[in-house]
């Protein structure tokens, strides 16, 4: 980004630090195992970084290397992605490749990713310049709330005759000092004072906010009409902003007001331009179950076959780079990551069209979890399983002491369940937690303070049953 684009300091330092040894650190910290992946995705993040610091005639020829991730539901794909866009402060966007249809077709049309992204694009960059301009909004804020509470004093009249009237002038009577409104500076500094250490929080305020009520243009959006929403809000006229009286709390209309105080002070037009070159230059699109729009293997033709290669070959130009346009201006793939992922059961990567194929040219397979992942994954991420059930319970005043020995039984179940059904990953443990704690998750309101201990013999009493009735487990489990 350029100089003056918006937060480009701070996104250039972000990149300087961001090293694929540390982003690679950073994503062991939610993420259990997947080296291969972390190290692929590590090293395309550092590659924007890099292309960033290369002189512009070689910059625009350098293209992102997309990468596919291919493995069983449940190993990370999504995760990976998700924290990697969130550590590099990147436009992200997960899109379902299932979803979409061949152009001709009832559905959204492969475009709507990229509009999307420029969306998400204009979200991130408001949402950092109301934080950066949230100061001098307050101060606006106040001082329209202090309108609210002390209405400034009229300016009083001059009475007939007196001098500035045009009877005054004409009689010749002894001019008069104007009458000034009594000062009432020492009030509003006083109800200032008493705003800050919030002892009016308690009191009640009415105030005209900006009222911006859904227009028909809008209901359109996201139903696979996307060219023709754009059309029509171009033919739009825009017209005044309504306001609408609120009677709020004093806390709740000072955020109301800031809120809206900073909305002026953005400068839309640069925000949105900025918005499009961040998208362009560090988006990233993960497309989730590319296997979906794969043909199958050794299949014939005709009837879904044909709009899954259709979806693929729409998809070609967005990957290799087009223009798209949005509502925000025209937006350049070129330079957009695209991350695929799909478990590839029935299909495989070369049953893609091979045109597709060449566009992901880095690919990594994830491992299937085991025993010992599925027991780091329940206990060592910041936001493991179990740290989050015995903060839900620690609301009701129930501490739970999960043992060793019962998240080991949990993984060893988990693994046992994934073999012998369908392997859906790490999604089988909140499953088997939810069956394990599902008595106390009830009755956690009428214990009281207690402690009370998870033991591999809780685990497998709560479990056992389920786990004999091959039927049974089908269906809970």
């Amino acid at each position: 980004m350029s100089s003056g684009s918006l937060s480009a300091p701070s996104a250039a330092k972000r990149g300087q630090d961001l090293t694929p040894r540390a982003i690679v650190e950073e994503l062991d910290r939610y993420i259990v195992g997947q080296k291969a992946a972390k190290r692929a995705v590590a090293v395309a993040l550092r590659n924007r970084w890099r292309r960033q610091q290369v002189p512009p005639p070689m910059r625009d020829e350098i293209a992102p290397k997309n990468i596919m991730l291919i493995g069983p539901t449940g190993v990370g794909k999504t995760e990976i992605a998700r924290r990697l866009a969130k550590l590099a402060g990147a436009p992200f966007v997960k899109v379902e490749a299932s979803k979409f249809t061949e152009v001709g077709y009832v559905g959204r049309d492969v475009d709507s990713m990229v509009r999307d992204l420029a969306e998400t694009a204009v979200s991130m960059l408001r949402d950092e310049e109301r934080e950066r301009l949230r100061p001098r909004a307050r101060e606006n804020a106040e001082e329209r709330l202090l309108d609210v509470l002390l209405p400034p004093t009229p300016r009083a009249r001059p009475p007939a005759g007196s001098a500035g009237s045009p009877a005054g002038s004409s009689s010749g009577a002894i001019p008069l000092p104007p009458i000034e409104p009594p000062p009432d500076n020492a009030t509003r500094e006083s109800l200032r004072r008493l705003l800050r250490e919030g002892k009016l929080d308690d009191r009640m305020v009415e105030i005209d906010t900006a009222d911006s009520p859904q227009s028909f243009v809008d209901v359109f959006s996201g139903t696979g009409m996307e060219e023709m929403v754009l059309n029509l809000r171009d033919m739009m006229p825009q017209g005044a902003k309504r306001t609408k009286r609120r009677r709020l709390p004093l806390p709740e209309a000072m955020e109301a007001l800031t809120e809206e105080e900073a909305a002026k002070l953005i400068d839309v037009e640069r925000l949105q331009k900025d918005a499009i070159r961040r998208a362009e230059q560090s988006g990233i699109i993960f497309i989730d179950e590319i296997d979906k729009v794969a043909g199958r293997e050794g299949g014939g033709h005709g009837g879904p076959d044909v709009s899954r290669e259709g979806v693929q070959r729409d998809l070609l130009p967005i990957v290799e780079g087009s223009t798209v346009s949005t509502k925000y201006g025209p937006l350049k793939t070129d330079h957009v990551l695209f991350i695929a992922a799909g478990a590839f059961h029935v299909s495989k990567p070369k049953d893609l069209i091979p045109e597709l194929q060449g566009r992901f040219p880095i690919r990594v397979e994830l491992e299937s979890l085991s025993d010992q992942d599925f027991v780091r994954i329940l206990t060592e991420p910041e936001n493991a399983l179990t740290k989050q059930y015995i903060a839900l319970l620690a609301t009701e005043k129930v501490t739970l002491e999960i043992h060793a020995d019962a998240v080991a039984e949990i993984a060893h179940i988990a693994t046992t369940v994934n073999a012998r059904m369908e392997n859906i990953g790490a999604r089988r443990l909140h499953t088997i937690m939810e069956r394990v704690l599902d008595d106390l998750a009830f009755e956690a309101p009428a214990l009281g303070e207690v402690t009370i201990p998870i033991t591999a013999a809780y685990v497998r009493e709560r479990l056992d049953g389920i786990l004999k009735d091959e039927d049974l487990s089908q269906y809970i489990l």
